[in-house]
């Protein structure tokens, strides 16, 4: 047995053998002590630790610039923009204090009726969409990033969550910590560009068809009909026609009374001139409040309403109920629940949710950032943060019996347009909300649903966007194409699919147009030669290796004499597409087709060389036509390995 060591490159038996014999024999001690000397030398285990290398020899200056460039990541001023709160609460003063209260108040009285209301629509108890305006709006206090941002409830999240519930209020619970884990984690790791792959047509396409199926799903509550409220839109228009027979004359007169009221509202503006009295101008101040407060005010007179008849013995609406008031049951979501007497696991639940189940943290970041760039004006968003922010709501919300929560673009504008100014509006729009869930939770009791549908079909008209379908008709057809296809299989199978469907157009015609990029072509003449320009521009992967010599042989039919390729527009280019571009050009020569290839960059050249050395057809220079007059007309198609 031989052992090498590399120091010496020198082999050496360990165990020698006997002559004469195949036993083995003992080494000498001096053979041990340099087997010794090899393994266990000083320098043998410094190299095994390497501080102890660079340490003996680490300098002032050395630990200068470790600590700069530490600091970039670890200073205070990095971790302060993780917790916005640290920086806008140095300067907050008195007048911030009570415009911010103003705001929190106003969207307070908005937020109440809606979270009751989209906690039915999700199939949850009232009061859960209460607590998704507290606690997420508390959290976002601290972390987020945007002012006028109000983060709670919405319509979408709570028809995307609907069908889970109805399996189980628990699967509400742990969608909102799921949603918050994965929504951080991508804050975290700042992967917050792939929702740039999401296109405009797909995110208006969806969000058409949500505000269609939540519109349709409130029929029922509308007009108090029988029969379910319907998963899809499709499937609540069904059921609402099936059972119009059933519906009650009171609540519907009731709902589309309030319908009327709250567009009155929204519609009515006073305004004040300044030449006019100070009191008129005062009226149109308080006229200005009384419209953002439409909400709160119509379920106020309808409950008010539904009261008074009450006390008479007289009930003609459905009512909300007994709402269990007080605080939520604090503690982890839970991972296992119960349906139909069988015990589901967490990883059934996950099995429940499937990949569906990503479109509500999908959804959530998608409406949170758009609606934050909406009305952050000028001002940059930091995505990363508000995805940061976003998550630890959810997460944390999650502890406290709430539903997903994001961004709401009708509770963000009444903020906005109460003047809000400091992320602390949502601290006191929380505070009102819980304030009324625990003392004045005996009073929702006589709130009629049809007054809650109107609420919800009213803020779902400013969400559907038939005017884009103009925008697209004119911009691009394949656009206007995917926010169809998104709208009418959000509308007929199921949001989630709708927006699957519509990012899989997406793909596909990224793809296409990867396959097959535009090459533009322009005929012209110099002298008595006609000539045909191809543009090739921007970046040319391996998916068009076959589609650009298709084009360049193609053009051989053009009955042209020289074919002029313009590379100056070209950025890159896959070697699979240079090699059969050669291929093309070297059939046409042989066809006695003359071929330049003008303004390539220098390392465009290098590539083609590379491939074919003896291709010797560039030309560079602000106007091809002297090249193309340079060409020896008299010969009969010479190759073009003679031009210069």
């Amino acid at each position: 047995m031989s052992l090498i060591f590399l120091d010496s490159y020198e082999p050496f038996d360990v165990f020698p053998r006997t002559k004469g014999s195949g036993m083995l024999s003992c080494p000498p001690r001096s053979k041990w002590r340099d087997i010794g000397s090899k393994l266990c030398n000083v320098q043998s285990w410094r190299r095994r630790v390497p501080i102890t290398i660079w340490l003996a020899s680490y300098s002032a200056d050395s630990l200068l610039r470790d600590v700069i460039a530490g600091s970039k990541l670890c200073n205070v001023q990095s971790w302060r923009r993780r917790v916005p709160i640290t920086i806008w609460l140095a300067s907050y003063s008195a007048d911030s204090l009570l415009r911010d209260v103003i705001a929190g108040v106003t969207v307070g009285l908005t937020s109440i009726p809606q979270g009751i209301a989209y906690a039915m629509v999700a199939g949850l108890p009232p009061q859960v969409g209460l607590y998704s305006s507290i606690f997420p709006g508390l959290v976002y206090a601290v972390f987020g990033s945007c002012k006028d941002v109000t983060v709670g409830p919405t319509a979408i999240l709570a028809a995307l969550l609907a069908k889970y519930v109805a399996r189980s209020p628990d699967f509400a619970y742990l969608a909102a910590f799921l949603s918050g884990c994965l929504i951080l984690l991508l804050g975290v790791l700042q992967l917050g560009f792939l929702l740039d792959f999401i296109s405009k047509p797909v995110i208006s396409g969806f969000t058409t068809a949500a505000a269609l199926q939540i519109s349709a799903s409130q029929l029922k509550s509308l007009f108090r009909i029988e029969g379910s409220s319907g998963g899809t839109f499709v499937k609540a228009l069904g059921n609402f026609f099936k059972h119009i027979r059933t519906l009650h004359p009171w609540d519907t007169a009731l709902g589309v009374c309030c319908i009327v009221a709250l567009l009155v509202l929204k519609r009515t503006m006073v305004k004040a001139s300044p030449t006019r009295s100070t009191w008129r101008a005062a009226v149109a101040a308080g006229w200005l409040y009384v419209v953002r407060a439409r909400n709160a005010l119509v379920v106020l007179v309808a409950s008010l309403l539904a009261y008074a008849l009450f006390k008479h013995n007289i009930t003609p609406f459905a009512l909300t109920g007994k709402i269990d008031g007080g605080l939520p049951r604090f503690g982890p979501p839970p991972f296992s629940t119960v349906v139909k007497n069988e015990t589901l696991g967490f990883q059934q639940m996950l099995t429940v949710f499937g990949p569906e189940g990503l479109a509500m943290p999908l959804v959530a970041v998608l409406e949170s950032i758009a609606i934050a760039k909406a009305f952050a004006g000028s001002k940059p968003v930091d995505a990363t943060q508000e995805m940061v922010a976003l998550g630890a709501c959810n997460l944390l919300a999650s502890f406290a019996q709430s539903m997903p929560a994001t961004g709401s673009f009708t509770r963000t504008a009444l903020n906005h347009a109460s003047g809000v100014v400091t992320p602390a509006g949502s601290l006191f729009k929380a505070s009102l909300v819980l304030l009324s869930v625990t003392l004045l939770a005996d009073a929702f009791y006589f709130i009629p649903r049809a007054t809650l549908a109107a609420v919800i079909m009213v803020a779902m008209m400013s969400i559907v966007d038939f005017c884009i379908v103009r925008k697209l008709w004119l911009s691009s057809k394949w656009e206007l194409a995917t926010w169809l296809l998104t709208v009418v299989v959000g509308a007929w199978a199921g949001l989630e699919y709708g927006i699957a469907a519509g990012a899989a157009t997406d793909a596909l015609r990224a793809l296409a147009a990867a396959a097959r990029p535009h090459l533009h072509t322009v005929q012209f003449k110099v002298g008595n030669q006609e000539c045909i320009l191809l543009t090739l521009a921007g970046t040319l992967g391996y998916a068009s290796a076959e589609h650009v010599p298709r084009k360049i042989r193609a053009l051989q039919s053009s009955g042209a004499h020289v074919l002029v390729i313009d590379g100056s527009r070209l950025r890159r280019v896959d070697i699979g597409v240079v090699e059969n571009v050669i291929s093309a050009i070297l059939e046409l020569q042989k066809k006695e087709q003359r071929v330049l290839l003008w303004n390539f960059s220098e390392q465009h050249r290098r590539v083609f060389a590379s491939l074919q050395p003896a291709l010797d057809c560039f030309v560079s220079g602000p106007s091809v036509d002297p090249f193309v007059l340079g060409l020896d007309v008299d010969r009969r198609f010479p190759s073009l390995s003679t031009v210069t």
